[in-house]
């Protein structure tokens, strides 16, 4: 199709570009052949905007230069009758060829030029927590107000800067800065830069540098590192990744530990990161089997008594994954991980059903589901679970529903022991999001 609009860029210009003068850029450079702006125009063609000769085809393979793409642009431009993604098609190719415009007397500001490069998403969510420890008698509510703000910018067709701000309030508290033993020193309403990275895209091949998320952020590494990683592949893929991560984030997933406690857990605030996975998805199925490494100078364990722990510089996880969808509204998925520099509570698994599932974008979907989790704490370092917590082995169970459009309630109930004491466990955990 990029060919065969050739002609048509061509043919189809009627305005006059012999009595136009033209401005500093040069209207003769040729828009090159793997440029984005074939595509857009391809789509507009596709959806009757542009139109090519009279039989509505496009003939001829020479090169369109931009002032002959800004002269079919400007013609696009003046059409009312136009879907919203063809206006958002229009408004980009605009953008780009703002100067050859300018030339032909249509006004494109340099900042309408730059405005869709940068894109805001976000969300405010409502968290309550309700967590008993049934045989110590013990129980502890909390709730809390999460603002959440994901920009992302784009630097070039290849290259996108991205970024996620979180803020937190405690409303139990009404205090705007808390340091909870529930959640560590989290809860901040001082916005804090949880992500910002780069991420390069190219054919079977991506690269990201700064401080992201690492491969399995859906199990048990939930957290952010400093460093960076590359993945090659398509169906099969090979991801690796090194960089510094921040050592305080066990202690905070860690919820019914005090401050002592998660001390015993690991003295040092960084250690030294590295990670690498190979995963395969094909059609209904999809797996992997993941390697992480942490070294800190005093990696310590934590034993079933706590009076006894061992001192250890690292901590070495493999984790195999696999999931199964059967009819694109059930499903299986699972994991097994286990860190063989750890003597004791050196497993994490989980088998989970899903049935549908909450979608943001359509009011009254919903979604059900069943799991039992093991979480051991030196395994599930970084625990991404709300209901089963970092040292539980319990049942879940969960439902979501989207009663308004961008509106998403979810609640979870989760039922089992603690792993190291045997104590009975009982927690409750219930969200309210609201997605702009």
């Amino acid at each position: 199709m990029k060919k065969t609009l050739v002609s048509a860029l061509t043919t189809a210009l009627v305005v006059g570009a012999a009595s136009t003068t033209f401005a500093a850029a040069n209207p003769f450079s040729d828009v090159p052949a793997d440029h984005w702006a074939y595509d857009a125009v391809s789509q507009l063609a596709a959806d009757g905007v542009i139109e090519g000769y009279g039989d509505t085809t496009f003939r001829g393979n020479q090169n369109i230069t931009r002032y002959e793409m800004a002269q079919m642009i400007a013609k696009a431009m003046a059409k009312t009758d136009v879907s919203a993604a063809d206006k958002a098609l229009i408004d980009k190719l605009a953008a780009e060829f703002s100067d050859e415009l300018n030339n032909l007397g249509v006004r494109v500001s340099n900042l309408e030029r730059n405005a869709d490069k940068v894109k805001w998403n976000g969300e405010a969510r409502y968290q309550y927590w309700s967590q008993r420890d049934k045989d110590a008698g013990t129980k502890s509510n909390d709730d809390e107000l999460l603002l959440r703000l994901e920009p992302s910018a784009e630097v070039n067709r290849n290259w996108h800067v991205n970024a996620r701000i979180d803020a937190y309030t405690d409303l139990a508290k009404d205090s705007s800065d808390t340091k909870d033993p529930l959640h560590g020193d989290s809860q901040d309403t001082n916005l804090d830069l949880v992500r910002i990275y780069a991420q390069g895209d190219y054919k079977n091949f991506q690269v990201k540098l700064g401080k992201f998320n690492p491969i399995d952020d859906d199990s048990i590494f939930d957290t952010e590192f400093s460093g960076g990683q590359v993945t090659f592949g398509n169906k099969v893929t090979f991801t690796a990744g090194a960089g510094r991560l921040d050592m305080d984030d066990v202690n905070a997933s860690n919820n019914f530990r005090n401050e002592e406690m998660a001390k015993i857990v690991n003295s040092d605030d960084t250690a030294n990161y590295q990670f690498a996975g190979l995963g395969y998805a094909a059609g209904k199925f999809n797996g992997g089997i993941d390697y992480h490494h942490l070294n800190a100078d005093s990696f310590n364990y934590v034993k079933d008594n706590l009076t006894r722990q061992s001192s250890e510089d690292n901590a070495n996880i493999w984790l195999a994954k696999a999931g199964y969808n059967f009819d694109g509204t059930s499903a299986l998925n699972g994991f097994y991980a286990n860190n063989t520099s750890a003597d004791d509570l050196n497993k994490a698994w989980s088998a989970e059903y899903d049935y549908k599932g909450a979608d943001a974008e359509n009011k009254g979907t919903w979604g059900a589901w069943a799991a039992y989790r093991y979480l051991g704490d030196n395994t599930a370092l970084f625990s991404t679970f709300d209901a089963v917590l970092q040292g539980q082995k319990a049942w879940e169970v969960g439902a979501n529903y989207t009663p308004f459009r961008n509106v998403v309630t979810t609640l979870r109930y989760a039922n089992g022991k603690n792993i190291a004491t045997d104590n009975k466990i009982e927690n409750l955990y219930g969200e309210l999001e609201f997605f702009f």
